[in-house]
């Protein structure tokens, strides 16, 4: 069964979609805990970061974040976040990206 990232993908779900290309799709956070919160999810469904192939869509979420970063003038700074399994925060079994911004980033994260 495909995952809530995979329909948002194929648009079976929507989204505001702020960026793609061939390997990736950005959308706006539904839940967002930032004035900027985006989710950067590659293309192929990934079930996480323990799951990574050595090839894929994957090796370009580094890319898009910095260039959804540019695009949405996020010069001060932002902080991108990966969540691993359920202990590490992650809800939805499909490797994504938290770019987040707008705001002073405090730490620790959580």
């Amino acid at each position: 069964m495909p995952t809530l990232f995979t329909r948002i993908i194929n648009r079976e779900l929507p989204a505001t979609i702020v960026y793609e290309d061939e390997h990736v799709v950005a959308f706006k956070d539904i839940a967002p805990v930032a004035p900027v919160h985006i989710v950067i999810v590659p293309r192929t469904e990934i079930k996480g970061l323990s799951a990574l192939p050595d090839d894929g869509d994957h090796r370009h979420i580094l890319n898009a974040a910095k260039t959804i970063a540019e695009q949405l003038g996020l010069t001060g700074g932002y902080r991108l976040v990966i969540n691993e399994g359920r202990d590490g925060g992650q809800s939805v079994d499909h490797l994504h990206a938290h770019l987040l911004g707008g705001r002073k980033m405090t730490w620790p994260p959580g």
